[in-house]
């Protein structure tokens, strides 16, 4: 389906719908194509995985993790990882 901007802007949230729903939108900008908005697959990629045999849930939820303790306090690895990354 092509569609024009101008239409595009007035109507995004029908395009985005249709979008999810499968749907190709093609944006045009005085005729010419200049975008395509396409489903995101991978929204669900984990049920996919599942019913592909791919992965399996887990039999038994584990407990959260506590947020402070000896092993995640602020000194821990991860912590220090990301530190760094965040510089």
């Amino acid at each position: 389906m092509e569609v024009s901007v101008s239409q595009f802007r007035a109507q995004l949230k029908d395009y985005l719908a249709k979008a999810k729903d499968g749907q190709d939108v093609v944006i045009t900008d005085r005729g010419v194509p200049v975008a395509r908005l396409t489903g995101v697959e991978g929204a669900n990629l984990l049920e996919q995985l599942e019913r592909e045999g791919l992965v399996t849930a887990p039999d038994q939820t584990r407990p959260a993790a506590p947020a402070v303790g000896p092993e995640r306090g602020a000194d821990s690895a991860l912590s220090g990882l990301l530190k760094r990354l965040r510089r």
